[in-house]
């Protein structure tokens, strides 16, 4: 029996990455999933590897209509939806004294403006229903601040805020609202691509198989666990605030970033 029998997903941004390990996962564990992205063969592809029981669909997440006919189509092809990951994001480099103000904005309309289409449009079907679990993706720079992204620390800052105001107006019709903030996770944003998004992380004091995660994995070595998360640790933590298992959870951050923030070791560094 599944953690998620019964239920129906939508997932944005999971033709890769995490959004791809959620979905793949979400489906492992009985739910049937729709893979939201613009990127639309590869999103075909996802869904076709995880079978019948889920649905690719396109999704510009910065576009109010996109997102109607993305939940229509949900609607039409497997009912009305329980689950909502607001996955989809980009990143720039964008140093706040050389930033590009179109690029600001780009950021801030897909990673917040798209978080806040998708609370109202399929939010308010769940609503509707009576039940819902909504999992905002924000990032340990929506908890802290980080230098040289400052248009991705404030999209993502916006979301963890914009999140504790829907999970107070959508607590009463029955709706949950959370926020997962992952730190260095080894997906093609940070430049990991063609890796498999559910393999395991490598066992303490290893190094990675891939070189391309070994690269990642030494770009955050200061973290407390030593190394780059993996999609599939985030689309766990995904998965127990999509299922019933976290009923009584809103409102609240949860991160999954190997101790980043918390601080990083300089023993032997200074």
């Amino acid at each position: 029996m599944g953690r998620l029998d019964g239920k129906v997903a939508i997932v944005t941004g999971a033709a890769r990455g995490m959004g791809e390990a959620e979905a793949r996962l979400f489906a492992a564990e009985g739910a049937r999933v729709v893979v939201a992205d613009v990127l639309d063969e590869p999103a075909r592809a996802v869904a076709a590897a995880i079978g019948g029981s889920a649905h690719a669909v396109h999704l510009d997440v910065s576009d109010e209509s996109s997102w109607r006919d993305a939940l229509a189509e949900t609607e039409a092809r497997f009912g009305p939806p329980d689950v909502l990951v607001n996955n989809a994001g980009v990143l720039a480099v964008t140093p706040i004294l050389t930033a590009d103000v179109a690029e600001f904005r780009r950021i801030l309309d897909v990673n917040l403006v798209g978080t806040f289409i998708g609370m109202q449009v399929v939010g308010g079907a769940m609503a509707a229903a009576g039940r819902g679990s909504i999992i905002n993706v924000s990032s340990t720079g929506g908890l802290v601040g980080q230098s040289t992204i400052g248009a991705y620390v404030a999209s993502k800052w916006g979301v963890r805020g914009l999140t504790k105001s829907a999970a107070i107006e959508l607590g009463p019709l029955g709706v949950r609202v959370n926020s997962l903030h992952p730190g260095g996770i080894a997906t093609p944003m940070l430049g990991v691509v063609g890796s498999d998004v559910m393999a395991e992380p490598p066992a303490p004091g290893t190094r990675a198989d891939d070189p391309a995660t070994a690269d990642v994995d030494e770009l955050v070595s200061r973290v407390p666990l030593r190394r780059a998360g993996r999609p599939i640790e985030v689309a766990r933590l995904a998965l127990f605030l999509a299922s019933d298992d976290a009923s009584y959870c809103t409102g609240m951050e949860f991160t999954v970033d190997g101790g980043s923030v918390a601080g990083m070791d300089l023993s032997g560094r200074l």
